[in-house]
């Protein structure tokens, strides 16, 4: 099979928001001024966020699942086809040309989806073949990666895989839950898409890794309830995604001849400052090795699946890489769930 590479990414977001003003202008009330809720939000390490919705302004915590759809459908379209057009420019590729379009999203639901709606405004060919993602959660864009890739080699056309989320529909109503704090001090929206070629001059897809405990499965949830969308996190999920990691990530590497000494660059979803910590500290890796999911968090929050493909795009906007220099990916969700992904430049 012909091997697929990243040749162009693009990333889209709303205007960002101080994490600090969304603190003392919505949820410090929103919370009752709960201490435990305020350090919560200083140890977020989010610097800025953004939101479709700032709740500020408009305050979906008391919104129906039908409201939040609604919204979904008006605003994913735009940052989608922003992130796409980017990404399709980059790679100095039409529309017409691109022969797969994968789009992932744990955060809305809309029939005609959002695959039918971009191709057709994007001006994509007719015959496009197009799978949507859904509820997977942040390590999807690994799987859908993998999926676009194996499309792209086997096809000999180029493939896009785009993910939009929009969290800052599924605010929930004022709870003592601490995990709702944590999912509110983290989450963010954004879009991001990358264009995958066959024999393409950029990062080579080689290898995708999925590593799951059953057994941690009720650590992480994200429940379809009446009033949007509701997570589940428990604080036990970085322990667990760290007692894995070493395992997943060596046998990944080994299958290609390489050790955790031997890769150039990490991206790893920061799901939270405490997973980077732990993930950095159980492969051994030095702290410049972590920069790139650090700003990422800091800059962005947890933007779901669209994270780990912004963290990929900095590295590749920041680093020269050598031919040949290996790239792993990590991403965490429901399962619990480890994703992995070898990349080489190529």
């Amino acid at each position: 099979m012909v091997s697929a590479a990243i040749v162009g990414q693009g990333w889209a977001a709303p205007a960002p928001v101080a994490q600090r003003q969304l603190w003392d202008e919505f949820f410090a009330e929103h919370y009752g001024h709960s201490p435990v809720a305020r350090l919560i939000w200083e140890r977020s390490c989010v610097a800025t966020r953004h939101g479709v919705v700032d709740p500020r302004i408009e305050d979906a915590s008391a919104w129906g699942t039908d409201a939040r759809m609604r919204r979904f459908a008006q605003e994913a379209p735009s940052l989608g086809k922003d992130a796409l057009t980017s990404a399709l420019a980059a790679a100095e590729i039409g529309p017409g040309d691109i022969g797969q379009l994968t789009v992932v999203s744990c955060t809305g639901y809309a029939t005609p989806g959002l695959d039918i709606v971009l191709a057709r405004d994007l001006g994509m060919s007719a015959d496009v073949q197009r799978l949507h993602i859904g509820h997977m959660g942040c390590y999807a864009a690994l799987p859908g990666l993998a999926q676009v890739a194996d499309a792209a080699g086997r096809r000999g056309k180029p493939a896009a895989l785009l993910c939009v989320e929009l969290t800052s529909l599924h605010i929930q109503a004022p709870t003592d839950d601490t995990e709702q704090a944590v999912a509110h001090a983290l989450f963010s929206d954004a879009a991001a898409a990358a264009v995958v070629s066959p024999a393409g001059a950029g990062l080579e897809v080689v290898d995708v890794m999925a590593r799951t405990d059953h057994s941690a499965a009720d650590l992480m949830s994200w429940d379809i309830t009446d009033h949007g969308f509701r997570m589940g996190l428990s604080s036990r999920i970085p322990g667990v995604l760290a007692a894995q990691v070493t395992g997943a990530v060596t046998d990944l590497l080994r299958a290609h001849g390489l050790s955790i000494r031997d890769v150039a660059a990490w991206a790893i979803h920061p799901g939270g400052p405490r997973i980077v910590d732990l993930v950095g500290q159980r492969l051994g890796l030095e702290e410049s090795l972590l920069e790139d999911s650090r700003a990422v968090l800091r800059d962005h929050g947890n933007c779901s699946s669209a994270t780990i493909l912004r963290i990929v795009q900095r590295i590749a906007e920041r680093q020269s890489l050598d031919r040949g220099s290996p790239v792993v990916a990590l991403a965490f969700g429901p399962g619990l769930t480890l994703y992995g992904a070898l990349l080489r430049q190529a």
